[in-house]
């Protein structure tokens, strides 16, 4: 292979993960926040997003499965976490806005843990729009 084809290959390969990645705006709603707090059931520490799964009892006492998405690890090591931050059984209020079309998915913007340290999720939304 010569320079110039493994420049255009190079080139191609490092477009197609921009290309995947969605906007705040394609999946959540800036006008829906919420605040859940539960338990931690599951992380992932995955590119693009981590994700971290939760219990948390809804209004009418009932256990619901929460989905929230966070930065990515990247972003996340910048802002002090590792991916031992949370931990299964871990309880945790998130605050974030909710999925345009999922029930109990959200993007989380801040996390607290039980013993008050707050952290940045990793949201992608500012105030503005995207």
């Amino acid at each position: 292979m010569n320079k110039r084809t493994m420049f255009l290959v190079l080139g191609i390969l490092a477009v197609v993960p921009a290309i995947a990645h969605h906007s705040f705006t394609a999946e959540f709603d800036s006008s829906r926040p919420v605040v859940v707090s539960g338990t931690v059931t599951k992380v992932d520490w995955i590119n693009p997003h981590a994700r971290v799964y939760m219990d948390a009892k809804d209004a009418a006492g009932a256990v619901a499965h929460w989905e929230f998405e966070l930065g990515s690890p990247n972003i996340l090591m910048h802002k002090g976490w590792s991916r031992n931050s949370l931990k299964p059984g871990d309880e945790i209020t998130v605050d974030g806005f909710l999925a345009k079309d999922a029930a109990n998915v959200a993007n989380a913007s801040e996390i607290k843990l039980a013993n008050g340290k707050k952290g940045f999720a990793g949201s992608e939304y500012n105030g503005t729009s995207k």
